[in-house]
């Protein structure tokens, strides 16, 4: 499918207004909402690709930045060591309950949004894994893909680094992908059994995958790039996305 990038919009929230990338068909009708998540670096190059593969799939797609209290609007985290420093910095600065209240404004755009079904799913990368995992806790999230989200093990996300994700595993309701890169630092072997063992212990719906590459290898700039293991990926969640989300006949919604 074409698709339509050009649009933004400044969404409310408690914190102030946070800006979003909207990607889209620009065939007619309505589609079903993706929140994609970023990482670090809030919405650059690799993220805006990846939201435009998303969209082009047969979704709206919604890139929040994720900092917006703290940056100004359009800021780009550069993918070096300020970028990196500053980027960590923010994910222990923002409390953890602005992050919940941005994914709630993000949804509630996306269910009125006039190109799209009101059904809305989740994704994201790395941190954006973490948020896009939390956003499944919200009922209207029928499907979240997560990939190498960082800090789950560790309850370590958001100001204070106590965040309660663990905890509130029973209220996914949705079905969960979760991707992980064997070779990633930052969810070592222990951390990935933890978050296995409670997702099961819990009996919740997800799919899970470890494959033998690093962190942020969906990333399509830089050495940790793998092309191959993206590509499954991306088809794992399309595949998700198209069978939860979708409705027959969606697109022609009127």
């Amino acid at each position: 499918m074409i698709i339509d990038d050009s649009e933004s919009v400044n969404i409310p929230t408690p914190t102030g207004p946070m800006r979003c990338m909207i990607s889209r068909p620009v065939a007619p009708g309505r589609y079903p909402g993706i929140v994609l998540f970023s990482e670090i670096f809030q919405i650059t190059g690799p993220i805006k690709r990846t939201a435009a593969a998303v969209a082009s799939n047969g979704f709206v797609v919604l890139t929040p930045e994720i900092y917006h209290e703290y940056e100004p609007i359009g800021t780009v985290l550069p993918y070096d060591q300020s970028g990196t420093k500053r980027g960590n910095e923010l994910k222990t600065t923002k409390p953890l309950q602005n992050y919940d209240s941005d994914c709630a404004a993000a949804l509630n755009f996306l269910k009125d949004y006039e190109h799209s079904t009101g059904i809305t799913g989740a994704m994201g990368l790395c941190i954006g894994g973490h948020l896009a995992f939390r956003a499944a806790m919200n009922p209207s999230v029928r499907a979240a893909a997560c990939f190498y989200a960082t800090d789950i093990h560790t309850g370590s996300l958001g100001f204070g680094m106590h965040d309660n994700s663990l905890k509130r595993i029973p209220e996914i309701e949705g079905e969960l992908l979760m991707v992980w890169g064997r070779q990633d630092p930052h969810v070592p072997r222990e951390g990935r059994t933890t978050v296995y063992s409670a997702l099961s212990d819990n009996d919740r719906n997800f799919q899970w995958l470890e494959l033998n590459a690093a962190h942020a290898f969906l990333r399509d700039e830089g050495p940790r790039h793998d092309a191959v293991a993206a590509r499954i990926c991306f088809d794992l969640a399309f595949e998700l996305f198209n069978r939860r989300l979708k409705v027959p006949n969606q697109a022609q919604l009127q």
